[in-house]
């Protein structure tokens, strides 16, 4: 057996966080690291305390729903929760950030996004040169999620 490099091994634990999305609309996971260390991890889902989109369907605006935070917000989100500083830092994600997703991982300092699948802007590649943020495309096969 071939030994993972340690970009493969992150993702691969995403595509595994990515089995706890309550969204079935699309699972996705992520994971926080800096210096071959996991520091935090998220999936898309529900607020916290309210009822997932599995259990009673999707708030849709526009194609989308609505009602569920991304996976990699919530990563963001448990860091700051538990004080742990993420800048620096790379995330690995099942799906390329939205626009929104972008932004904020391009505020906490991030400095590489992995992604196993394109999701929708292409407004993230001109910007990610123009701020120095390393986006790598590393494949991950849908019927792994």
């Amino acid at each position: 057996m071939t030994r993972a490099s340690w970009e493969q091994y992150f993702m691969n634990i995403a595509k595994e966080v990515a089995t706890r999305s309550t969204c079935d609309r699309k699972h996705v996971g992520a994971v926080i690291a800096r210096d071959k260390t996991i520091l935090s991890t998220g999936y898309n889902g529900s607020i916290r305390g309210m009822p997932h989109c599995d259990e009673v369907g999707h708030l849709m605006e526009n194609g989308h729903c609505v009602a569920t935070i991304h996976a990699e917000a919530n990563a963001v989100l448990q860091a700051a929760k538990n004080g742990v500083r993420i800048e620096g830092g790379e995330v690995y994600i099942t799906a390329s950030p939205c626009w929104s997703c972008f932004k904020m991982l391009a505020n906490t300092g991030i400095k590489k996004i992995y992604y196993g699948e394109f999701y929708r802007d292409e407004r993230i590649f001109d910007v990610a040169k123009r701020l120095g943020i390393e986006l790598m495309h590393i494949p991950v096969k849908q019927e792994e999620l």
